[in-house]
């Protein structure tokens, strides 16, 4: 044909040209394509151009990604004024709040969704459009699986609100709140008032919860352009970062670079030294895990420990600190963080924009030094995460100790068992429950395989007579998984989980724990005879659920891995 159906760039098709449904004929497939395209209103040159597709999910169960509409127009000026033809398409979107049993069990489907649409239409490079938290893992693991040059763009979190002359941010506020009014110290109507006032704007949480956490780290690995992790959702700023980030995209079709040459050994490493230097979130080793795994790279929790004795927390912000990622923005965002670890840092990583990360830095000229420490005063002189081994977590548990009492962090325990979400639900604020504060909570099946499918209910809530008698903390642990916004001596994570059959299933009331974070360790204190005694008269099904017997479901249960490899599908990695 000679109208330009067969449009080359660098030898290859591009635009509508790419990636034809195959009807045996190259040409009709081509003509049939166009055919159709046309009764959406294109010009003929705008059927010639290369295609930045733009994944988003936005939804109405999806309260963080209600601006995307107004975040999808930018992204469409900055491709046409580059010369592309932007093309939308909506993927699963997992709205934190709003799914059950957890959006963790769907973001593996979604990664899929992502993976097969990016590959399957015809788009030369691709914007990932998302924020609430399982959204930007999702993306880029299937980003990653796809292997086509895509850039990350997110939502940005919400701004602050105001209560009483209490600055207001959700959700670290939210526990706050909620732990006052369990302790009785607030009414019916102010928590009612409050509700109202924690989540005011568009975006992803305030703090440095899961969402904000993986928008850094997003940056850090290169997939998205500087600066634009921090941002908040209703500044303006956010729509020139996407009317960019559209830029970035088109030239990504000239000048290809794919997910697997920004996400390396190196780069993921810059992004675990990152993770501890800000508090940030445990879901985040979850997350990159299974981001580093869909390329064969390996997170170590060993090396995570060694990271996070050389890397101090630098980040001042709820809920390690005292500010909100507004201000993170306001300090010098992403890169005032980079510039102050830079000695710790992989210089030569390659971004999605073609610069190295340590070309970046060369433009940071100024940081808030409130908000992002210095290396020589520090928040904590130690990463916010470390991880914990022994007989209790074989394959590894994690502790966010930015967000813990160190108080707590060389102790030995009585055990006071909850075998389920529903056993929790229904005895932890009994009067009758027998728990003091040094006993030891322990949540069993809650784990990946378990039938909760690991929600974030590791932040087992203190038991209700301890609260009233002013107790803030004490010792949690179960193979659970907590926000990003939470606080509290809490042990995460633990590998490999009850439901499949790992020792946290065979904790009893009354059984002594030791945990100690400078040992690394975590250990229950039964001889091991009386440990294999308990693991024989284990049932098959540990947590007593049901079996899947179709979809999703039992693809889930067939496929499922442990925390430790990110949570993600067999037979994706």
């Amino acid at each position: 044909m000679s109208d330009g159906h067969d449009r080359k760039q660098g030898g290859a098709p591009v635009g509508f040209a790419k990636g034809l449904t195959n009807y045996g004929d190259r040409e009709f497939s081509v003509y049939l394509r166009r055919t159709f395209a046309s009764s959406m209103g294109y010009s003929r040159e705008m059927l010639e151009r290369p295609i930045v597709g733009i994944a988003h999910s936005a939804s109405g169960f999806n309260n963080c990604h209600r601006h995307f509409p107004e975040m999808i127009d930018a992204v469409k000026r900055g491709v046409l004024a580059a010369g592309g033809l932007p093309i939308e398409f909506p993927t699963i979107s997992l709205g934190e709040t709003f799914l059950a049993p957890t959006s963790l069990k769907f973001r593996n489907l979604m990664s899929m969704d992502v993976e097969e649409m990016t590959r399957a239409q015809p788009m030369d490079s691709v914007v990932l459009l998302g924020g609430c938290d399982k959204t930007v893992p999702a993306q880029l693991m299937g980003a990653a699986s796809a292997d086509i040059p895509a850039v990350q763009l997110v939502a940005g979190p919400m701004s602050t609100s105001r209560h009483r002359g209490e600055r207001l941010g959700a959700c670290t506020d939210c526990r706050r709140f909620w732990a006052r009014f369990r302790a009785g110290d607030i009414d019916a109507h102010e928590i009612d008032t409050v509700e109202r006032r924690l989540a005011s704007t568009a975006g992803t949480c305030a703090v440095m919860g899961t969402a904000s956490t993986m928008a850094i780290i997003a940056e850090t690995l290169g997939m998205m352009p500087a600066n634009s992790a921090a941002c908040p959702a209703v500044d303006a700023d956010r729509l020139r970062i996407a009317e960019e980030t559209g830029r970035v995209a088109f030239n990504l079709v000239a000048r290809p670079i794919r997910p697997s040459e920004i996400i390396t050994a190196a780069s993921v490493e810059n992004a675990l030294r990152v993770l501890l230097a800000i508090g940030g979130s445990t879901n985040a080793v979850i997350h990159l895990t299974a981001i580093a795994g869909r390329l064969g790279v390996k997170v170590d929790l060993h090396r995570l420990n060694q990271l996070s004795d050389t890397t101090p927390v630098l980040v001042n912000l709820k809920p390690t600190g005292e500010h909100y990622m507004e201000d993170l923005y306001a300090a010098g965002g992403v890169p005032a963080i980079l510039r102050e670890l830079k000695p710790l840092l992989h210089l030569d990583c390659r971004t999605v924009t073609g610069e190295t990360l340590g070309e970046r830095l060369h433009e940071v000229s100024w940081v808030d030094h409130e908000v992002v420490r210095p290396c020589s005063e520090p928040v904590r002189g130690t990463g916010g995460l470390v991880a914990l081994f022994g007989n209790l977590a074989p394959r590894g548990a994690i502790l966010k100790r930015s967000a813990a009492d160190p108080a707590l962090f060389e102790k030995e325990g009585r055990a006071v068992v909850f075998e389920s979400l529903e056993d929790l639900a229904n005895r932890i604020d009994s009067d009758e429950l027998d728990v003091n504060a040094d006993d030891f909570l322990v949540l069993q099946n809650a784990g990946p395989t378990s039938s909760s499918a690991m929600p974030e209910a590791g932040y087992l809530p203190i038991p209700a007579k301890l609260a009233r008698a002013g107790v803030k903390d004490m010792v949690r642990m179960s193979d659970a998984r907590m926000s990003g916004t939470a606080y509290g001596t809490i042990v995460l994570h633990i590998t490999p989980d009850a439901a499949s059959g790992g020792p946290l299933g065979l904790v009893r009331n009354g059984d002594r724990i030791r945990l100690s974070v400078a040992l690394r360790s975590l250990e229950l204190l039964v001889p091991d005879e009386e440990l294999q005694q308990r693991r024989a008269a284990r049932p098959a099904q540990a947590d007593g659920a049901a079996l899947a017997t179709r979809g999703y479901a039992k693809l889930y249960q067939r496929e499922i891995l442990q925390a430790d490899e990110g949570c993600d599908f067999q037979f994706l990695k």
